[in-house]
């Protein structure tokens, strides 16, 4: 079994039952993430696609107030207990609004979230992007579910978790 689907065992009794994958862009968290979502029976998402498909007609104000219901209305529009979010850099555009880590987590209360995060795990906390870059964000790792990817991981290409 991969240690991306042994986790979501451990999160079933959780309050938020998210698990993020987390490694710099291009590390390789698609192939990990499809392959949980076949051992889990799991939907998988290209969040970026989705969304951005359906926020196009909207206005840059009613883009910022429907984007957690759009996102809430994608991940529910299956039946699947887990949910594979991939490739979800749109949640951190700034004319967006949006608290990534929140949204995620709001969306974990009812079903199992796994989420690729492009970013890193330092000194106990998650970060997003580089200092001074626009959409940088850092959160207390506390209470979080985290697979953290490390480059002396990475398998011919497969990712850090294949």
């Amino acid at each position: 079994m991969h240690e991306l689907t042994e986790k979501v065992s451990q999160v079933a009794e959780l309050y938020h039952r998210l698990i993020l994958v987390v490694s710099p862009s291009g590390w390789g968290k698609t192939s990990p993430l499809q392959e949980a979502a076949r051992e889990t029976g799991g939907r998988y998402i290209n969040v970026n696609l989705e969304l951005s498909q359906r926020l196009l007609d909207l206005t840059e104000h009613q883009r910022s107030l429907k984007t957690p219901l759009l996102l809430r209305e994608i991940v529910e529009s299956g039946v699947c207990e887990v949910v594979l979010l991939d490739n979800i850099e749109l949640l951190f555009d700034l004319s967006l609004r949006q608290d990534p880590l929140r949204l995620l987590q709001g969306l974990s209360r009812n079903r199992t979230i796994i989420a690729s995060w492009s970013g890193s795990l330092e000194k106990g906390h998650l970060i997003y992007a580089e200092p001074g870059h626009p959409e940088y964000r850092t959160y207390p790792a506390k209470d979080l579910v985290i697979v953290n990817s490390k480059p002396s991981s990475l398998v011919e290409g497969c990712g850090p978790l294949a």
